[in-house]
């Protein structure tokens, strides 16, 4: 039981984390990276689909994405997409591939950027110390209708806090190295 309730709150921790690395992956730095544009919402005929989805992406330079669509048709609707969203980068297009300059960070957007990635990080605490909560419920509930002695709610209470620890620890790591990115001159 308390190995179940251990498992899931695991589980639930994991998938806090992986949202936040995957925030901070389309986080702007002043390096290119195919994670900015990746999951870019395209309407592709009436369809919002990842831009993923519809070209090759590719990193030719440390400053510079290209995106070849699949079908040429297509980079107009790519463009407008790059245009709508918040990404502040204007495209040029060829005729076949749409290229997409990364412009070094000023002092003020990266001290911005550093205020968000403390405000997603504390999100993903936020988010492991209720799955804590949950968890340390979930015993409660079992100790209170005699499922589990006391003794043993005890134990996997301090399990869970260890748990707890372990992903805080994990959140707090990524956003430390997307902070050095980000300060990276």
């Amino acid at each position: 039981m308390i190995k179940d309730v251990l498992k899931d709150a695991e589980e639930r921790m994991k998938s806090a984390v992986s949202v936040l690395e995957e925030d901070l992956v389309g986080m702007r730095t002043g390096r290119a990276s195919t994670g900015l544009v990746e999951k870019l919402p395209v309407d592709y005929y009436g369809t919002e689909t990842p831009l993923l989805q519809l070209a090759t992406i590719n990193i030719p330079e440390p400053q510079l994405i290209s995106i070849r669509p699949f079908d040429k048709s297509s980079l107009k609707t790519i463009e407008k997409a790059i245009l709508a969203s918040e990404l502040g980068l204007t495209p040029n297009n060829d005729g076949t591939v749409i290229r997409l300059n990364i412009p070094p960070l000023t002092q003020e957007r990266r001290i911005e950027l550093q205020k968000l990635v403390h405000k997603r990080v504390e999100e993903g605490r936020v988010a492991v110390r209720n799955v804590r909560r949950s968890a340390i419920d979930d015993l409660r509930d079992f100790e209170k209708e005699k499922l589990l002695s006391e003794d043993d709610s005890k134990r996997g209470q301090e399990d869970v806090q260890k748990l707890t620890d372990k992903y805080i620890h994990k959140i707090e790591e990524a956003g430390k190295r997307k902070e050095e990115e980000i300060m990276e001159v």
